[in-house]
């Protein structure tokens, strides 16, 4: 097990490498318009510019490094324990097709569910006494999200015997879904966006925190299912 979740640790390390890259590139400059509109209002409403905790260059390099990496790393552990908890147990094939099944669920149950209910937003949306509302709400929606997944697992391997694999994945997927729509409808919406809010610098903001996110865990998979398979021996695999 120690050695599997060194091998999650490192491939979530030289993931996060690349989703640093992608965010940089693609993310920072949404950050940075975002930033620019506050502070026209802020100035346009006459209020006095806030001070610089952290400068916007620090943000923007090691800050984004040091957070994504540290997130990757640790992303990349928790994969190597569920690859090791489903793995003959939940799903008998290939690591590298283990990982890649496994990151796609993941990936699913984790963030784009959650996403589809509360998207991401540029820093300059948002008030900041909601902050903490806003939070538990988003990992509300994880926890329901997992716990969908965990039912509709269950109900899936339940009726194997009766409906057969197809089948019966077909019906858990469905309960899945079913469930998950059920806590989107019942937590309730957060729209925080500024009527005057440009809708382009929106919509590329919120394709690149989903890019990176997609780089990450699909680097994730691939690396870790790499680094699996390569240290077993060539007669299993």
């Amino acid at each position: 097990m120690g050695s599997l979740l060194m091998r999650g640790m490192l491939a979530g390390l030289l993931a996060s490498l690349l989703a640093f890259g992608f965010a940089k590139v693609f993310g920072e400059p949404q950050v940075d318009r975002a930033i620019a509109f506050e502070e026209q209002l802020a100035k346009a409403a006459g209020e006095a510019e806030e001070p610089e905790i952290v400068s916007r260059d620090v943000q923007s390099t090691i800050g984004l490094f040091t957070g994504v990496g540290v997130y990757g790393t640790a992303l990349g552990g928790l994969f190597a324990l569920a690859f090791a908890f489903v793995s003959g147990r939940l799903v008998r094939m290939p690591p590298r097709t283990t990982a890649l099944v496994l990151a796609a669920v993941g990936f699913l149950a984790l963030y784009i569910v959650p996403y589809l209910k509360y998207p991401a937003n540029p820093p300059s949306i948002g008030q900041a006494d909601t902050i903490g509302y806003r939070t538990q709400l988003y990992f509300a929606m994880i926890v329901f999200s997992l716990a969908a997944l965990a039912i509709a697992i269950g109900v899936g391997r339940w009726l194997v015997d009766q409906l057969g694999s197809w089948n019966a994945t077909l019906t858990g997927a469905a309960v899945y879904v079913g469930l998950t729509a059920l806590a989107a409808y019942v937590l309730p919406p957060i729209n925080e966006v500024p009527e005057t809010f440009p809708a382009d610098l929106l919509w590329h903001f919120r394709i690149a925190a989903l890019g990176t996110q997609v780089v990450l865990w699909a680097a994730i998979a691939l690396l870790f299912g790499a680094l699996v398979e390569s240290s077993r021996p060539a007669h299993s695999t």
